[in-house]
């Protein structure tokens, strides 16, 4: 498989055609995911086909929001379905793709030791000291497009969010469960959204 180059299209075709607004779901989402991806896989012990797999899954991941954001994952799945053969990606190789990026589709189900880590990998900000900077970003987002209306519904929404989350790979547990509930108490206090 030619990922180097498979990974320089997608990035590529979303630095041009992701609306504008998206202020959280942007190349920088992306590589952020990709990173946290290779650093969970490394420390998960998979094997370099598997973490090739997982990557490029964290490449191709948002990009159906080049075209819509209400389920996404399956366009981003198609896209990749249509471009990864070019690459010399087998149909078997595609479809555990596809598994990874519907993996993160909220709420997340990841079947497979690799979807938990690209599970992981999609909410690691949760737990990390970045969170209040990068989840800013969602809210701005959100509120472009009318999902949240007040910061109060956002801080509502998140609760509730983080909450009901948890993260599946010993390596994220123990990386970033503690820093997440630490978060989430900020959160609880009333933190102003800017930090």
């Amino acid at each position: 498989m030619q990922f180097k180059q498979a990974g320089e299209y997608i990035i590529n075709k979303m630095r041009n055609e992701l609306p504008e607004h998206l202020v959280y779901h942007s190349v920088e989402h992306v590589e952020d995911v990709f990173n946290a991806a290779h650093n969970i896989g490394k420390l998960e012990n998979i094997t370099a086909h598997e973490m090739d797999l997982l990557l490029t899954a964290a490449w191709y991941h948002d990009a159906g929001f080049v075209l819509q954001a209400n389920g996404h994952e399956e366009e981003s799945c198609r896209i990749a379905q249509e471009v990864l053969p070019g690459y010399q990606y087998t149909a078997n190789e595609i479809e555990q793709i596809c598994g990874l990026i519907r993996a993160t589709r909220i709420p997340q189900t990841p079947h497979t030791h690799l979807e938990q880590i690209m599970a992981d990998a999609d909410l690691d900000y949760l737990g990390r000291s970045d969170y209040f900077s990068t989840s800013n970003k969602l809210y701005q987002e959100l509120t472009q497009t009318g999902v949240i209306y007040s910061e109060q519904d956002w801080k509502q929404v998140q609760i509730d969010f983080m909450e009901k989350h948890h993260y599946f790979t010993p390596t994220s547990i123990n990386l970033r469960k503690e820093k997440k509930a630490e978060n989430l108490q900020l959160i609880k206090a009333n933190t102003p959204l800017a930090q």
